[in-house]
Order: C-alpha cells, then structure tokens, then sequence
C-alpha cells in the first residue's frame, strides 16, 4: 500500500512540474536526491560495518549471552512465544540494551 502512496505522489509531482513547465527544475531535483541518497548510504555501510562487527565480537565473547540471561524476565513477558534459549532473545537484547544506551545506528544492525 505504501508503495502506491510514493507511486502516486511521484507521478503526481512529475505531472505537475510538466503542466507547469518546471520539468527541468523537477529533473535537477531528482538527481541532487539520488546523489544525496548515494552519500547517505555509503555513510550508512561505514557505521554499519562498524557497529555489525562490533556485535560479532560481542557474540562471540559471550556478552550478548549474558545480557540475554540478565534482561531474560523482561524478554519473556513482552514475548511469551519465543522459546528459552532461542536466537532471538539475544538479537532482541542486545537492541535493546542498544537503544537504552542511545547508540543510535548501533541499534539497527543489533535488530537486523
């Protein structure tokens, strides 16, 4: 549904710019957008990168573990259905503890 939201909108604008003769400055626009949007992910995959590594470390010392087993009575009353010991209580975890610390983009690649 969102996506014939963006889809409508779009067109609507490109129509509008062409009845209005502003085609050019619509064009100019839409790629000034694509070039922010590539500068905001290339930024993206450097913090990204950094923060996913960061959690494989952290998975591999045992530390997502422990955070797992002390937030373990919280996890379980918001999410009855996930059973103990399954994968999930640690992603959920470490976002988290992510998002209590205010990490920010930390906690996208915890969630992932």
């Amino acid at each position: 549904m969102l996506n014939y939201i963006w889809a409508f909108m779009i067109i609507i604008g490109v129509v509008y710019g062409a009845a209005t003769g502003n085609m050019k400055e619509v064009s100019n626009a839409a790629l000034d957008s694509a070039g922010e949007a590539v500068s905001l992910c290339i930024t993206m995959i450097g913090v990204m990168a950094l923060w996913v590594g960061l959690m494989e470390i952290a998975k591999t010392s045992g530390l997502i573990e422990k955070l797992a087993r002390g937030i373990r009575p919280f996890i379980s009353f918001m999410f009855p259905r996930i059973p103990k010991g399954h994968a999930a209580e640690g992603y959920i975890s470490t976002n988290i503890i992510a998002n209590i610390l205010g990490l920010g983009w930390a906690c996208t690649p915890a969630g992932l």
